[in-house]
């Protein structure tokens, strides 16, 4: 076992502090990751303070973890020591479901994915997230970070890249397609840069304009307010496809009506409400709503080498381990541009 220095919730809703935890020691097909960074992600804080039902504490949080290989297993093939690496949502999946055999790791019917933080091992061990020092990982649940992307803007690729650019793919988002993205935040700016690069029409909605110069910066055609109901009335049944980034909830038919006839709604924020729907909102034009959770392994390497092809990482602020706290307040705020990143030599 291996004794590392970590950022920790020790109860829900607790403040993090900083800590010890133990790592186990790397495995025949394992890989040692020594953290440079670690991206903040909402989910961070669903989860930490129980958002989405009761958790496992203490809870070390952090999915978008990128950082550098410093040993790995006698059986690893993939990777070699020096080897810049990253670590997402899931550490482990069943690896013999349907869904595992294609590539949807993320979708694993044989038990569940393993999370990266939250969740119990193969051995019943509870796993610890990337708000630490090292990590150790299978092999196959690791990904590599292209040289033309920096560590610390590709670490939160390893989960807001992957949740946007997931669907936006599987919905065909492309030329000729119009492609609303709704929120503007850790997701939303993702999903702005991927969708704009795949050659797609990009409207942004958000609550206000207050972020219109750097959302067409970033790639977006138009930016629209949907404060204002004129929005709504100038836009109906204007998009092949919505893709909502908000963990708030929405009036769905409202956004609903947004959507082209055979459009589509898809969810990759969470809210903690269940939501309310009249029906209606979808059965009239065909419309479809829908979710998505993250990608695949395969897909996730697909989207960091399609990032790095097109020269775009996330737009990030730096903090310090100590910052952590502030950051969290920060991100309920909508007070950060566009994603918090944990120096982890800080911790």
């Amino acid at each position: 076992m291996t004794t590392v220095a970590a950022y920790a919730v020790p109860a829900p809703k607790a403040p993090l502090e900083r800590t010890t935890i133990e790592r186990r020691p790397v495995g025949e097909f394992d890989v040692l990751i020594d953290i440079k960074f670690a991206g903040i992600c909402h989910s961070d804080i669903h989860q930490a303070r129980e958002g989405w039902g009761e958790a496992m504490f203490p809870m070390v949080p952090g999915h978008e973890i990128a950082g550098v290989v410093t040993e790995v297993g006698p059986g690893v093939t993939k990777y070699a020591v020096g080897d810049r690496v990253g670590v997402g949502c899931m550490v482990d999946s069943c690896r013999e479901c349907d869904n595992c055999k294609t590539g949807q790791e993320q979708y694993c019917t044989g038990g569940g994915m393993v999370g990266t933080y939250n969740a119990l091992d193969k051995n019943g061990e509870p796993t610890y997230g990337g708000y630490a020092r090292a990590i150790v990982v299978d092999e196959n649940y690791v990904v590599r970070i292209p040289d033309g992307l920096s560590l610390d803007v590709a670490a939160p690729l390893l989960c807001a890249g992957i949740t946007t650019y997931s669907p936006l793919k599987h919905w065909n988002a492309g030329p000729g397609k119009k492609v609303a993205v709704l929120g503007m935040g850790g997701l939303g700016h993702m999903a702005v840069k991927i969708a704009h690069a795949l050659g797609a029409e990009v409207t942004v909605l958000s609550q206000s304009l207050r972020k219109k110069d750097d959302g067409l910066k970033l790639g977006a055609d138009h930016y629209y307010a949907t404060s204002d109901p004129k929005t709504f009335e100038e836009l109906a049944g204007s998009f092949d496809l919505i893709l909502s980034t908000v963990s708030a909830p929405l009036d769905f038919g409202a956004f609903l009506s947004l959507l082209k006839t055979d459009g589509a709604l898809v969810n990759v924020g969470a809210p903690e409400e269940p939501i309310s729907l009249n029906l209606f909102s979808v059965i009239n034009n065909r419309k479809t709503l829908a979710g998505s959770m993250i990608g695949g392994i395969a897909e996730t390497q697909e989207m960091l080498d399609f990032c790095a092809a097109h020269g775009f990482g996330a737009e990030i602020e730096l903090i310090a381990a100590e910052e952590i706290n502030e950051a969290y307040e920060r991100v309920l705020n909508s007070d950060v541009r566009y994603r918090f990143v944990i120096d982890t030599a800080t911790i």
